[in-house]
């Protein structure tokens, strides 16, 4: 059942390509979708740009500096828990190495590879954009 009352949430995406690979990241077990792959990202908080909001979500999440380019696609997705409008943007890494602070696993990944992956939902419907 959803509940109709959860208000939709901005929530951003980085799509981060390096030579001709995607990072994707395994979300951790007691999450929401826990073990599903994704690409990272996080919540928009208030008066934060979806720019601002995603810097601040990949050096929170891998610790890292990404340059972020043109947003690229936006998904909604509601279930019993949330309500979220995705805003997918290209970047790619500006500095640092990647720590994973939130995450069980990542992955470079070839987009011919994606079906291999059980990603979250939404994320899956991005990997024949890009």
């Amino acid at each position: 059942m959803v509940d109709n009352s959860i208000k939709s949430e901005d929530v951003v995406a980085a799509i981060i390509k390096k030579d001709n690979l995607y990072f994707i990241a395994q979300r951790r077990r007691d999450k929401h979708m826990g073990l599903k792959w994704e690409f990272p990202g996080g919540k928009v908080e208030a008066n934060e740009t979806l720019q601002e909001a995603l810097i601040r979500e990949i050096y929170e999440e891998l610790n890292i500096n990404i340059n972020v380019y043109e947003k690229i696609a936006e998904e909604r997705y509601k279930d019993s828990k949330i309500n979220i409008v995705l805003h997918y943007f290209l970047c790619s890494i500006k500095d640092g190495i990647i720590s994973l602070n939130e995450h069980e696993a990542m992955e470079w990944a070839d987009k011919t590879d994606f079906d291999k992956y059980d990603f979250v939902v939404g994320d899956g419907n991005i990997t024949s954009l890009i």
